[in-house]
């Protein structure tokens, strides 16, 4: 391995640590959700930016929130996101979002690839998922680069809506 190879080898992962919390993103997602076993699991995030002036943006304000979506294929393809915090000891109210009952789905494109699903007309709901997010403060930590893409191509293929 060359000296770029050493550089640039990205975070080292803690494997048991990952494992840990995907064991308890499965048990707080089974807890909440009806047939929780039946959904694949990816951790994701949520962002919600809070601008300050009209027209040039002079200062704006990030909050980040940690999600455990599930999703399940079949006749009535099902997407479930479950608010929770990043070290995994709570969650919220599960919002089950089935095919048939969603107005609009799609992968926005800027300013993030967030999944977007407007479940009804009032409201929607942004999903960002992560290979790897090394700040434990904020996200889930957790190694999950199958999962992820998993979720992108079911969402592409079977979820989204343009």
């Amino acid at each position: 391995m060359g000296i770029f190879g050493k550089l640039f080898k990205g975070p080292e992962i803690d494997q048991a640590k990952s494992a840990d919390s995907k064991q308890k993103m499965r048990r707080l997602f089974d807890s909440v959700v009806p047939d929780g076993g039946q959904y694949q699991l990816v951790a994701a995030y949520t962002e919600d930016a809070k601008r300050f002036n009209y027209g040039l943006v002079h200062g704006s304000k990030t909050t980040y929130g940690s999600l455990i979506v599930g999703w399940k294929e079949g006749a009535d393809p099902t997407v479930v996101v479950v608010p929770t915090v990043p070290d995994l000891s709570g969650c919220g109210d599960p919002e089950i979002c089935p095919r048939s009952a969603v107005k609009k789905a799609y992968q926005n494109k800027y300013p993030t690839d967030a999944f977007i699903i407007y479940p009804d007309g009032r409201h929607y709901l942004a999903i960002n998922t992560f290979e790897w997010l090394e700040d434990e403060k904020l996200f889930i930590y957790v190694d999950q680069g199958p999962e992820e893409q998993a979720f992108e191509t079911f969402f592409k293929t079977c979820y989204a809506t343009k």
